[in-house]
């Protein structure tokens, strides 16, 4: 059964609005293709906007996986890479620990959380890993658990299946290899046995943002990263509260999308909505 979602929306040029029924969207591109992943917004608030912080802020380009275990966990926002130097992400402050705020979220495959340390429950900054398998043991009531699940992916499930078939080095392996680099890269992926920053397994993480912008020659235009293989449907309305017209109905194919209203109104209230 297919569930709609709502991406966001945007009232004239200005305001931006989330669904009340819906989390923030956000494609995860790499390599080996996009991974669509729904937040939690209304329940893990501050875990959501301080992962919606790092984005906005540019902290997050350029970003390595650098921890990667086949049958548990990838790891990422911890570092980038720029010229063959890598480089700690600078954090925010650490934020509150959400577990037990809003409905709690397990472990489970296919979800994202926030990594953490050891020992302090209140310690989470920009590091964030997606269960590779299900890990319920991370919810446990302790110090050392407590991992806050703030989302989960949508589509593109078979980006993580790659990453647990990830083999350790050996000596023989000419691709897709966890090489042990010592601390904190006892785990790290890379594409091909050498430490070129052309090997580093990129993660590059987007928002799926939507701008209005007056067109040339008239009207708006509304602009928007769309979700790749999923039905992207742009919608406004003149009304408050809202009843929703259809403005055009796209597949996404991972790029930005555009369409103009030529609708000589003042004021509408657009959205985009995402079908899986």
């Amino acid at each position: 059964m297919s569930r709609h979602r709502t991406i966001g929306c945007l009232i004239a040029f200005t305001t931006f609005l989330s669904s009340a029924g819906a989390g923030t969207l956000v494609q995860f591109r790499t390599v080996f293709g996009d991974m669509e992943v729904e937040l939690y917004d209304q329940d893990k608030p501050v875990t959501v906007q301080n992962f919606l912080n790092y984005i906005e802020s540019g902290r997050y380009q350029n970003e390595i996986a650098h921890r990667l275990v086949p049958g548990f966990v990838i790891q990422g926002g911890g570092f980038t890479l720029v010229s063959n130097t890598i480089t700690p992400v600078p954090t925010f402050p650490p934020i509150t620990n959400e577990f037990g705020v809003g409905r709690q979220f397990s472990n489970v495959y296919g979800t994202i959380a926030m990594a953490k340390l050891g020992g302090d429950t209140n310690s989470a900054t920009s590091q964030w890993y997606f269960n590779l398998t299900n890990n319920a043991f991370l919810d446990a009531p302790d110090t050392n658990d407590f991992f806050v699940v703030f989302g989960h992916v949508i589509k593109g499930t078979n980006v993580l299946n790659v990453m647990n078939q990830f083999q350790y080095w050996n000596g023989t392996q000419t691709s897709n290899l966890v090489y042990n680099w010592g601390s904190p890269f006892d785990n790290l992926p890379l594409l091909y046995p050498s430490l070129a920053q052309t090997n580093f397994l990129f993660v590059d993480i987007s928002l799926l943002q939507i701008a209005i912008q007056p067109a040339t020659g008239g009207g708006k235009q509304i602009s928007w990263n769309s979700a790749t293989g999923l039905t992207n449907i742009v919608e406004y309305t003149t009304n408050l509260p809202p009843v929703w017209n259809t403005l055009v109905t796209t597949n996404g194919t991972g790029a930005q999308l555009s369409v103009v209203d030529n609708a000589v109104a003042p004021s509408r209230f657009y959205r985009v909505r995402v079908i899986y």
